[in-house]
């Protein structure tokens, strides 16, 4: 599989540089017949847009997308939709400073990927990091709005849940505050908090790190496979490859390895749809398969690695140099990760839907009953 490709049936090809003039991302394996045009996909885009405030990069970037293929609009149709052939996106870059990576042009960027990605290809462009640059992002996040087409019984939300060392305590979590501050923080409280810390960090010239949460109500019981198609470990490697993630723990994650056998089991009782779940510590996925329960992860960032503070490190000659990093940098990439974790999240969700629909016929099987429901 090529390493800018991701899905099994639903499947999402990226493409372009930070400092390239657009980016974006070829779809395939989307159903015919669901309606979609470019309305259906910027609100998504807005979200993720920089530029929104002090606390993320003031890249001012519009972020418009265009449908390029795959839709077709006729009088049978009355709208425009997908025919079932590779939907191809694009997003205009509009406001690249390359100028301020010149002094870079021969360094590598501790914490960056300059070392890593030279080492392996040779070549790199350090225009904002090129291909390896959060900006690649904002064609994921394009492509869920369509993955969120395919299972629209499905809701999807994210929050930031933690931003340095400070945490929202889980017992005051309002998802629907999320969007009533700048940090999709779900309680307000914490936000006056996350403000007073970004605050410091910002006129320091450092970053901060940040904890996302995401969780999916409505998904079916049966979808994922055993072994090596586990959701929980797809999910798991599609937020891992989201640029400056460093941790992922689907449910209770970390926190299970302190319970017992008899804390941790998701006990069950009868109910009218099939079982009743009493907890949720695997996070709506066991052995891999979707339980019908809410499918919960959280996903870490680490600090910004650019920062106006000089570090050790060395160029491409091998010299040893003193580097600081100049542009326009988000001195906390949490906040705007918020979109991408929940695109990725629908994308693989997508995914799982059209292939457990595919093997299975969409169903699942009922306890107590004679066939599927």
């Amino acid at each position: 599989m090529s390493h800018n490709t991701f899905g099994h049936l639903f499947r999402v090809t990226t493409w372009g540089e930070s400092h390239g003039p657009a980016l974006g991302c070829v779809v395939d394996g989307c159903p015919p017949g669901i309606r979609l045009n470019e309305a259906d996909i910027q609100p998504w885009l807005d979200r993720r847009r920089p530029g929104q405030g002090k606390f993320v990069t003031q890249r001012q970037e519009p972020d418009e997308v265009r449908i390029l293929s795959g839709v077709f609009e006729d009088d049978r149709t009355e709208g425009q939709v997908t025919t079932g052939t590779p939907i191809s996106l694009m997003i205009e870059n509009v406001d690249q400073r390359s100028r301020d990576y010149s002094e870079i042009a021969q360094a590598f960027r501790p914490g960056h990927a300059d070392y890593a990605y030279f080492a392996k290809y040779g070549v790199r462009d350090y225009r904002g990091g090129g291909r390896q640059s959060a900006r690649e992002t904002a064609a994921r996040v394009a492509a869920g709005a369509i993955a969120r087409k395919i299972i629209p019984q499905v809701q999807i939300r994210g929050a930031v849940v933690q931003i340095g060392p400070h945490a929202v305590d889980p017992a005051r979590i309002d998802w629907s505050e999320t969007l009533n501050n700048q940090f999709w923080a779900p309680d307000a409280a914490i936000a006056p908090v996350w403000e007073e810390h970004l605050e410091k960090v910002r006129k320091a010239g450092s970053s901060t790190g940040a904890v996302v949460a995401v969780e999916a109500i409505g998904a079916a019981p049966g979808w994922g496979a055993p072994l090596y198609g586990k959701l929980d470990a797809e999910l798991a490697a599609a937020f891992m490859s989201i640029n400056a993630a460093k941790a992922v723990e689907i449910g209770a994650g970390f926190a299970a390895a302190a319970l017992s056998g008899e804390e941790n089991a998701d006990e069950m009782r009868a109910g009218n749809d099939g079982p009743t779940f009493l907890a949720n510590n695997a996070g709506g996925i066991v052995g891999g398969i979707s339980t019908g329960q809410r499918i919960t992860a959280r996903v870490a960032f680490k600090p910004t690695s650019s920062i106006l503070t000089e570090r050790r490190t060395v160029n491409e000659a091998g010299e040893e140099i003193d580097l600081r990093t100049k542009g326009r940098h988000d001195p906390c990439v949490g906040i705007r990760a918020v979109p991408v974790v929940e695109a990725m999240l629908a994308c693989v969700l997508a995914d799982a839907f059209l292939r457990h629909r595919g093997q299975t016929g969409g169903g699942a099987f009922r306890p107590g009953a004679a066939g599927r429901y």
